[in-house]
């Protein structure tokens, strides 16, 4: 997989595939996540990206990831929610 948002391949965690699996999410929904979502970063390198998917059931889903040579998807979250910031 190859983000064009992010012009980097996109790899998965063994954990990031196992959770996909788990949730039903495909790599085809995975991409439109990464490719479309709202991203926020927590420092430079590592960064959350979420979206809702209104015919899931489930809330928005989430990735968070890790940018740099590549983009390292860790897990993939449903049921997500961003934090209120203060």
């Amino acid at each position: 997989m190859y983000s064009q948002r992010f012009g980097r391949e996109i790899v998965l965690t063994e954990h990031a595939r196992k959770r996909m699996a788990e949730r039903d999410i495909s790599p085809d929904t995975l991409m439109e996540l990464v490719e479309t979502g709202e991203v926020r970063h927590k420092d430079e390198a590592r960064l959350w990206i979420a979206k809702s998917f209104p015919a899931r059931q489930d809330n928005m889903l989430c990735v968070a990831a890790v940018a740099e040579k590549t983009l390292i998807v860790k897990t993939v979250m449903h049921h997500f929610a961003w934090e209120e910031t203060p």
